[in-house]
């Protein structure tokens, strides 16, 4: 069994650590000897045939626009896959674009894809630092963020999980990211999986579930090092 992972603009949305998010899945995975392909998508690429998780990294401003006319082609595409539960994961700058749109401090509107239901519009000042939040499903999530964008969410959006320590979303609402269906958008960096492997093996579970069509259970890894990185992540100054 092969897990097929499409990483999205690791050129121009590959910040903070993201390509580290890769990493955690394929060793997660090798460690339960399940086999992974990493397929690296740019701008004008042919989109595979097989599709088993979905991740996207954090850019500038700068490459949000180099992507945008691209995104908006493939859009269609990811809405679909995401709409029949393929997990994802979309940090910060794939984050916003998966939204309506994201408008620039200078006034800039890159158009969003529409999976789902969020706006951002580029504020002030940067909101950078460690940060906390509580999640439903995974308990305390730890990341950093860094991010001049303000998120607002939609009728029909829920928070991926409740700020503790930290900005979030736009450092109003204690909102943290967005959970629509398998998909988790976050501003959390850092990067995020190896601190949060619950969150990586939550990937790697319902990838296993919608090739076989029947609930998976995962071998139990030992997280020490894992927990121990999370702990230290959740103690640093915000």
């Amino acid at each position: 069994m092969t897990i097929n992972i499409l990483h999205l603009y690791p050129k121009e949305m590959n910040l903070y650590g993201d390509h580290g998010n890769i990493l955690s899945i394929i060793r997660r995975c090798e460690w339960r000897g399940i086999k992974t392909n990493v397929i690296h998508y740019e701008p004008g690429d042919k989109l595979p045939e097989k599709v088993d998780i979905i991740f996207g990294g954090g850019g500038q401003d700068s490459g949000q626009g180099k992507i945008e006319k691209d995104l908006a082609k493939i859009g269609p595409w990811l809405k679909d896959k995401i709409e029949h539960d393929t997990p994802a994961l979309l940090i910060c700058g794939l984050y916003q674009l998966a939204g309506h749109y994201f408008e620039t401090s200078e006034g800039q509107k890159i158009e969003g894809c529409n999976i789902i239901d969020i706006t951002t519009i580029g504020g002030p000042t940067r909101l950078i630092g460690n940060i906390t939040i509580n999640t439903p499903e995974f308990g305390e999530v730890v990341g950093y963020e860094n991010h001049s964008g303000l998120t607002k969410l939609g009728e029909d959006a829920l928070p991926f999980g409740t700020v503790t320590s930290g900005a979030g979303n736009n450092g109003q609402d204690f909102t943290e990211g967005v959970r629509y269906h398998n998909c988790i958008g976050t501003y959390l960096h850092g990067p995020l999986l190896p601190k949060n492997p619950r969150i990586t093996d939550f990937l790697i579970k319902k990838a296993l579930e919608n090739q076989t069509g029947k609930i998976q259970s995962l071998k139990p890894l030992n997280d020490q090092i894992e927990l121990r990185a999370h702990k230290v992540a959740a103690k640093r100054p915000r």
